[in-house]
């Protein structure tokens, strides 16, 4: 399934103009991180795209439907796991599953895919930060995504815990391969994961560059084709980072 982003506009009620003629298309199983300074209009795309906020000119399509209508499932994985602190792990998993779906799933094993045997039971309060993380991320694969969105879901975890699950994240993704919208203030962290990194511009968000990654993917951030490819983009398009150098260094 292809996938176009093409929004014209998007403006608030209270006259911020958050994208302007933002237009990118992405391929089926294409891992496509987005950064830019913050304030870009990065997380606003991500809710355009998931049909959270339908306020606005453009259009978010597949194979020349909207998403709705091309029956695209969509997972959003958020900067906070956001799960039911009422609920069990368990219980939170089961509320993304059919019926059908609730009897098929065997989420012990999945719960064990994540290094969560034995928590089912346990809730969100029980966990540490890092273990609810993996809870929302593997809830956004149960759904069995077409296209999942990922709104700097590593942001705020310390270098160990963020790595452990950028490993994770590639250990899930084989088993349906969606396409992937990841948000990301770490240039690393983008060029490690991701087969196109799309640069914003501040408000009103725009593309800069579309830069293709010249190495395999995923990488540990530190490995030297993400270095060598980091230090190009410093080189050759020092204008793009700004607001993300920082960044770079605090998720190792």
């Amino acid at each position: 399934m292809s996938y176009l982003i093409d929004v014209h506009d998007k403006t608030y009620d209270n006259g911020c103009h958050a994208i302007a003629e933002l237009r990118f298309a992405a391929v089926e199983g294409e891992f496509i991180a987005i950064v830019g300074p913050s304030g870009a209009g990065k997380s606003t795309l991500l809710n355009l795209v998931a049909g959270l906020d339908t306020r606005f000119a453009g259009q978010v399509s597949a194979r020349g439907q909207s998403l709705s209508r091309a029956n695209c499932k969509i997972g959003f994985l958020f900067q906070e796991s956001r799960l039911m602190p009422w609920l069990t792990v368990e219980g939170n998993l089961r509320l993304v599953l059919s019926p059908a779906q609730r009897k098929s799933t065997d989420l012990a094993h999945w719960l064990a895919q994540v290094g969560l045997q034995g928590f089912g039971a346990a809730f969100p309060g029980q966990l540490s930060g890092g273990m609810q993380r993996r809870v929302a991320l593997l809830r956004a694969f149960l759904v069995q995504p077409d296209l999942l969105l990922m709104d700097e879901p590593f942001h705020s975890l310390d270098a160990p815990t963020a790595a452990q699950l950028r490993s994770l994240l590639f250990t899930l993704w084989p088993h349906r391969r969606p396409t992937v919208l990841f948000v990301t203030h770490n240039l690393r962290e983008a060029l490690g994961m991701a087969h196109r990194v799309l640069f914003l511009s501040a408000r009103p968000a725009r593309i800069l560059l579309d830069y293709a990654v010249p190495h395999s993917t995923p990488r540990g951030l530190d490995d030297a084709p993400v270095s060598a490819a980091h230090e190009h983009l410093l080189r050759e398009h020092p204008h793009l980072l700004e607001g993300l150098q920082a960044s770079d260094s605090s998720n190792g």
